[in-house]
């Protein structure tokens, strides 16, 4: 008899997508309050960050595939996804457990210059090193973390709904 742990893991897939969400909409806010911030602790302008996520899992072996398919690695091409065989074990320890932030990088993008000789950031030409912060691209991006994360609220409601049901039935 499986445990009781399983019926859970749509709950935490979903949580873990809220959590990693919200590190998101904290990054890009920072990002926009910092959009004309000219001089950092570090020197220079502020550099825009960005989150990278990771999947949380339990799967240990990511080449079960059926033997029969020629594949590149465990792909039929090399930009495609793993493709799990119809006979794929339908269990806990081979699917995701959600999303983890990884880190949040700095952008490599070199920042952005401007004419202002008054400036006291200015150089010797006159320029002012400003953040390479798109403010139009950052508002675009919390839409999507936004748009995510309510995505996630509805799956973990649906979820805990679907659960009361089963306990009152």
């Amino acid at each position: 008899m499986p445990g009781v742990g399983g019926i859970f893991s749509g709950l935490e897939i979903s949580a873990s997508g809220m959590r990693a969400q919200r590190v998101r909409q904290n990054t890009i806010s920072s990002n926009l309050a910092n959009a004309e911030t000219t001089r950092t602790a570090e020197g220079g302008p502020y550099r825009r960050q960005f989150v990278v996520f990771d999947a949380q899992s339990n799967r240990r072996d990511t080449r079960i595939l059926n033997p029969h398919v020629a594949l590149y690695g465990n792909t039929t091409h090399e930009n495609h996804l793993p493709i799990p065989p119809s006979n794929f074990p339908r269990d806990e320890r081979f699917f995701g457990r959600g999303v983890n932030v990884a880190e949040i990088r700095e952008d490599s993008r070199p920042p952005r210059l401007d004419y202002d000789p008054g400036h006291p950031d200015a150089d010797e030409n006159g320029y002012v090193a400003k953040p390479n912060v798109n403010v139009i691209e950052e508002m675009t991006d919390m839409i999507a973390a936004t748009r995510a994360y309510e995505a996630n609220v509805t799956a973990f409601n649906a979820i805990k709904g679907m659960l009361m049901q089963s306990l009152q039935s």
